[in-house]
């Protein structure tokens, strides 16, 4: 699996020659200005929830990709209101089988509205298997005992956890997180993009080391093979 991180919650994986970009927040990211997202590859934009620094750029990124969007029931709702026919709808629990593989959306303990205000239902993550490897994408969440469920019955190969604090775990509680998981190879995202959310990386970097775990920050644009 190849990934490339385009800030904030933003990244894409690449998995058997098939592009999926996770919540698409970049044009009015500073620290991404110099990304082109006309320039973005996409066969699937997984949306873990409906706030704006998650879904942004879907509509336009959707439209120039024709990618299929994965997210829950009401924020596919809300694209097919905004004229994207290329969508699948999803719920807690539930498992949908692709090419590459399979996603799973699971629970994420966060609060989800649309950029217009309307519902967004259920915030959610995704674990994504594949014979290249199984992740583990736990959207904007707090720490929680769900994620036990994940590490008693998946081998992950890494996860990508918020570890900005303030709106959803910090660095402490995703160290915690990274045990219930059962996973020591953590690619951190949701930190830095506003002052609020701000961390020491040197810091949370040492954390994950003392805990014997391996914590990634990648730079914008930066793609690694993982």
């Amino acid at each position: 699996m190849k990934i490339t991180y385009y800030g904030h919650s933003c990244f894409s994986v690449e998995i058997k020659d098939k592009n999926l970009l996770f919540d698409p927040f970049i044009t009015p990211n500073q620290l991404a200005s110099k990304i082109d997202i006309n320039k973005i590859k996409a066969d699937y934009i997984l949306i873990s929830h409906g706030h704006t620094d998650h879904i942004y750029d879907t509509l336009e990124i959707g439209k120039n990709t024709d990618a299929k969007i994965i997210s829950n029931y009401e924020i596919v709702n809300w694209l097919l209101d905004k004229g994207i026919k290329n969508t699948h709808p999803m719920n807690i629990g539930g498992k949908y089988n692709l090419e590459f593989g399979t996603i799973k959306y699971v629970n994420a303990i966060h609060s989800s509205s649309m950029p217009d205000g309307s519902y967004g239902g259920n915030p959610g993550g995704f674990v994504v298997q594949s014979d290249e490897g199984n992740f583990y994408y736990t959207g904007d969440t707090g720490l929680t005992y769900d994620m036990k469920l994940i590490g008693e019955y998946i081998n992950l190969d890494f996860a990508v956890m918020p570890i900005g604090n303030n709106y959803t775990m910090g660095v402490d509680n995703a160290i915690i997180a990274s045990d219930y998981i059962n996973c020591s190879r953590i690619i951190g995202v949701h930190y830095n993009t506003f002052p609020i959310i701000t961390i020491d990386k040197q810091e949370a970097t040492e954390k994950f080391k003392l805990a014997g775990k391996e914590l990634i920050l990648l730079d914008i644009e930066e793609t690694r093979n993982i």
